[in-house]
């Protein structure tokens, strides 16, 4: 029993230097994630069957970034053979995934552009906009790359 006690309380004692060690260390040990404004913005359509996708990904800054990825998904299933650009892939029926490249901070953004076919000719869909990936950045204002727009096939464009 008193084996077992004194095992038990050397191994509090190293979680707590552990612990201890995480709180207390020196800033300059530990990598500071950069900060960046990512932003998509641009319209959706739809009309028979057809989806058009144009967006906008930029960066409001302070920090550049090598590379962000856009996630695109959609409330019904995209035909299985699609044509995408480069550097857009699919996720699954239902998701596309593009990656913008790098976006200088306070740059201008980078464009795509997607023509996307529907399974069927839905009367309307649902299109959710956002940042799956930006390397990590911290960004503050969430609000202005995540969007979730209802699109009714009319053919009419709209924003996010």
């Amino acid at each position: 029993m008193c084996l077992r006690r004194k095992a038990l309380l050397a191994v509090s004692a190293a979680a707590v230097m552990v612990v201890g060690l995480g709180t207390n260390a020196d800033a300059g040990d530990r990598a500071i994630a950069p900060e960046a404004d990512v932003a998509h913005h641009g319209h959706v359509s739809l009309a028979s069957g057809r989806l058009g996708v144009s967006l906008v990904t930029g960066n409001h800054g302070p920090s550049s970034l090598a590379n962000v990825t856009v996630r695109l998904s959609f409330s019904v299933p995209l035909v299985d053979a699609q044509v995408l650009p480069a550097g857009c892939l699919r996720g699954d029926e239902r998701l596309v995934l593009c990656a913008t490249g790098p976006l200088r901070a306070a740059g201008s953004g980078h464009r795509v552009a997607l023509d996307l076919r529907t399974v069927g000719t839905p009367e309307e869909v649902v299109v959710r906009i956002g940042t799956q990936w930006n390397g990590g950045a911290t960004d503050r204002n969430p609000d202005n790359n995540e969007h979730r727009v209802l699109v009714p096939a009319t053919g009419d464009p709209y924003m996010f």
